[in-house]
């Protein structure tokens, strides 16, 4: 029993030692007031929330034919955001998870789902909402949270790690 319970705790301190490895704090404070100050000017100089799959979803519904460009050259900066990260540094976009096409292709369209049913992404709830206080990004926030909370537990926990 005492073997086992020195096991356990050598697995949750290299599991630990793990997640430490990723803590980046400069570049974690850098990049969340990058995003901070383009939501800010989003709002501040077009009157919007900056939430991407609202204005991903604009791009493709093409109602508004005068809300295009905004959007097309939101989109467009955030791809051209991703190649430049990957040229200057190749190793931001590596991945240690492993999983299956099927359990991506199951989780993006839940996420969709969610995204639709939550009248909004974590971007938009979670970033824009949040800092103006809005009771419904609030709830959506911590429901959102909580579930993937869950989920991550689960999958860990119950199904070992892997789908």
């Amino acid at each position: 029993l005492h073997h086992s319970r020195a096991l356990g705790v050598a697995q949750r301190r290299r599991g630990a030692g793990r997640l430490m490895a990723n803590f980046t704090p400069f570049a974690s404070l850098i990049g969340g007031a990058l995003i901070g100050l383009s939501t800010a000017l989003m709002l501040l100089w077009h009157g919007r929330v900056a939430g991407i799959s609202g204005i991903f979803s604009g791009l493709l519904r093409r109602s508004d034919v005068g809300e295009l460009g905004w959007r097309a050259a939101f989109v467009l900066g955030l791809l051209a955001g991703g190649l430049l990260l990957s040229l200057v540094h190749p190793g931001g976009f590596s991945v240690d998870v492993e999983r299956s096409p099927v359990a991506i292709l199951a989780a993006g369209v839940i996420v969709g789902f969610g995204t639709r049913l939550g009248s909004g992404c974590t971007s938009g709830h979670g970033v824009c909402g949040i800092s103006r206080w809005s009771p419904r990004s609030l709830a959506a926030t911590g429901t959102f949270m909580a579930a993937g909370a869950v989920t991550a537990a689960g999958v860990t926990h119950l199904l070992g790690g892997a789908l």
